[in-house]
């Protein structure tokens, strides 16, 4: 009996240890993608996380490399799809760029990241 109670103890204790740490967000992937190089200026960044975002909590800025935003002011996280987050951008001139970002998941964890990306022609 004190067997089966312990294995049901480590269970829940697993259960939980998982549960917290499923529970922030992770950056899954972003287009353009992580450290690449994209031919021509990309229409809008977008990122893709591991949970649900928090709208109104969640921000993300492009940055050039003297460290001037350019990003545009549509920023939104797709309805249909609340782990994604799109940012419009401007046609953006050849050189590399820095993607800040800081999201807010619907259970209320903080993350934050950056990468960088380059256009060319």
């Amino acid at each position: 009996m004190k067997t089966i109670i312990r294995q049901i103890a480590l269970c829940i204790a697993l259960q939980v240890c998982c549960a917290q740490a499923y529970a922030h967000a992770f950056l899954d992937r972003a287009s353009p993608a992580v450290g690449s190089t994209v031919h021509g200026s990309p229409g809008e960044i977008r990122l893709c996380f591991s949970v649900p975002l928090e709208h109104a909590f969640s921000t993300v800025k492009v940055l050039d490399k003297a460290g001037r935003q350019v990003d545009g002011t549509h920023k939104h996280v797709e309805r249909s799809d609340p782990t994604q987050i799109k940012l419009s951008v401007p046609p953006l001139a050849h050189g590399t760029y820095r993607v800040v970002w800081h999201v807010l998941s619907a259970d209320k964890h903080a993350a934050d990241g950056d990468f960088t990306f380059d256009v060319v022609p």
